[in-house]
């Protein structure tokens, strides 16, 4: 039988660097029309979704043929609002008032535009066969900020490793450094039963799998440098894609 899965594109309205972020044209675009077109096209999801306190993104999200059945309460709206809260109160009021239980849900962020169908598809693909208890997007880290590198200032004002050993333990040579993950925000795909857990509610579940992204999709909109990065990307990848298609 084919599993239920709930996609939630979580966009509030509040954004102190760049207000209005989620529904700022982008190429000419909303913002958050990226990812509705990215999901709707993967052909994932027997439900989508906009979780949004504000009225003009859900605005946006209709006109894109997104459903936003319900205003997400203020309170779930602040600038220090963890995503958990937010996601139970999502599945739990479509429940309640549509009777509706997925099997797994994904969360998209609009900040992360350049995120395809296909990354979808595929993280759908990997929690099928892997049996995770969820799915994170992840792109590798640059060599330079590997935490193997990264030295802090103790008390004395000298420097050490971050995990404590002295500088010298350090790798010196690119080759020895391991290679290291980062989230990037692009995708969080997890059990529904999770986030209800009595004991630990949580979003990840132990068995965490990664699918790991390309960097030149990863850009994650949260200030000005990153906007003007992700016009510049956005701008290559559809010059590669039209190369393609040609």
């Amino acid at each position: 039988m084919k599993p239920k899965i709930l996609g939630i594109i979580t966009a509030r309205g509040g954004s102190k660097e760049l207000p209005g972020k989620n529904i700022k044209p982008l190429l000419g675009k909303p913002l958050i029309a990226y990812s509705i077109e990215a999901a709707k096209s993967s052909g994932v999801f027997d439900r989508l979704i906009v979780s949004t306190e504000d009225e003009k993104i859900a605005e946006v999200a209709r006109k894109y043929d997104c459903e936003v059945p319900f205003m997400r309460p203020k309170e779930l709206a602040r600038d220090d609002t963890p995503h958990l809260p937010v996601i139970q109160h999502d599945v739990q009021w479509l429940k309640d008032n549509e009777g509706y239980t997925p099997d797994y849900v994904m969360v998209l962020q609009p900040t992360s535009p350049l995120r395809q169908p296909f990354h979808i598809k595929e993280a759908v693909e990997l929690i099928l066969k892997t049996g995770a208890d969820s799915i994170m997007g992840v792109s590798e880290v640059p060599d330079n900020f590997s935490p193997t590198e990264v030295m802090l200032i103790n008390e004395r004002g000298m420097l050490r490793l971050f995990n404590g050993n002295p500088v010298y333990k350090r790798a010196v040579r690119r080759q020895d450094l391991p290679q290291c993950h980062t989230s990037n925000g692009a995708l969080y795909l997890f059990k529904t039963h999770l986030i209800f857990d009595k004991e630990n509610p949580n979003q990840y579940g132990e068995k965490v799998v990664p699918y790991i992204i390309d960097k030149k999709y990863a850009v994650d909109i949260n200030n000005h440098h990153d906007w003007t990065e992700a016009e510049g990307a956005l701008i290559k990848l559809q010059k590669e894609q039209n190369v393609q298609e040609s």
